[in-house]
């Protein structure tokens, strides 16, 4: 046994262990594709069986109600009203089966359904792709409404193009949200909690603040020094981007943002171009988040920087979504 193992044996083990690992991956995956063509066919058969595809929403409710409650006693769990109702949507959504992803599992599809407005819809489903998000993390995204507040930083054609696309990262401006969404954190803003609190919760849920943050953040370090005549500085979040090559400083502030802010973080970014950029790297970018701002003084405090430096709010609660469609909708109609 000694003589075996001594022949790449261990090698060995972990070859086979590996080629089980992808053929279970890949009978998942082919299990999962069988199963949303499987309840595209059934949503094509309600749809069909509804007066020759004719939606009739009151006819099509105690259909749904009946056959739930037939398939049910006859096939067991996974038929109730809301999943048929999922099914004949995906139907109508897709009306090529040559359209579904093979990416995408049923509980994919099903969170995506819920997605009533055609551009949001579009957009989460090329982005889950994309990004190949979990079910929790697509969830996570629609509630907290990344479509709206990606798409009003856009012009109208920018709206079309993200929807049909997905978020493209190309320039520094790509990867900029206002506002963030720090839900997960669990903070209320009255609670008697500091902004170095915010940082720590923020990397005690590094995962989420990444997902919130977008594709291509990675996390280099907090309370990173800088120090300029023997004085030191502290910047609160360093990340590196890995599509735009390049530092991404972040500083947080519980308050409103001000002028003495954004003078503290053009230091910082001037420092960072002079004393930790590479040649391959491109200039740092600079996000200043706090729970408030005024945008004419904000306009006037950046007036004149040449360095990339941005303010952005960020929300402790989920925001509402309907306000932004609403600002959304009169942003495609204008």
């Amino acid at each position: 046994m000694s003589t075996i193992k001594n022949n790449n044996y261990s090698h060995l083990v972990a070859r086979i262990g590996g080629l089980l690992e992808l053929g279970k991956q890949k009978a998942f995956q082919k299990v999962n594709t069988i199963l949303v063509e499987t309840y595209w066919q059934i949503g094509k058969q309600i749809v069909e069986f509804e007066q020759n595809g004719a939606e009739r929403a009151v006819y099509g409710a105690e259909l749904l109600k009946t056959m739930s409650k037939d398939l049910k006693a006859t096939f067991g769990k996974g038929f109730s009203r809301s999943n048929l109702q999922n099914m004949r949507l995906l139907y109508l959504k897709f009306p090529k089966s040559q359209t579904l992803s093979g990416k995408l599992s049923w509980s994919h599809y099903a969170e995506l359904l819920s997605v009533s407005d055609d551009l949001a819809f579009s957009f989460y489903l090329k982005q889950t792709e994309i990004d190949n998000w979990s079910v929790r993390e697509l969830k996570r995204q629609i509630q907290s409404a990344l479509f709206e507040r990606i798409a009003l930083s856009k012009n109208k054609e920018g709206v079309l193009a993200l929807a049909k696309n997905g978020q493209q990262i190309s320039q520094t401006k790509d990867i900029v949200k206002d506002p963030y969404v720090f839900e997960f954190l669990q903070l209320e803003e009255k609670d008697q909690w500091l902004e170095r609190d915010l940082e720590n919760a923020l990397i005690d849920k590094l995962g989420q603040f990444l997902l919130e943050l977008g594709k291509g953040f990675a996390f280099m370090g907090k309370q990173y020094r800088i120090t300029l005549d023997n004085t030191h500085f502290y910047v609160d979040l360093v990340f590196y981007h890995r599509i735009l090559k390049c530092f991404v400083l972040i500083d947080l502030k519980k308050g409103k943002v001000n002028h003495q802010d954004v003078g503290q973080m053009n230091l910082y970014l001037n420092y960072f171009s002079s004393e930790e950029n590479m040649e391959s790297d491109n200039p740092p970018i600079g996000i200043i988040l706090g729970a408030d701002k005024n945008d004419i003084l904000i306009e006037y405090a950046t007036a004149g920087i040449t360095n990339q430096l941005f303010v952005s709010k960020y929300e402790l609660h989920l925001p509402n979504k309907a306000v932004l469609q609403e600002e959304m909708h009169k942003l495609l109609n204008h």
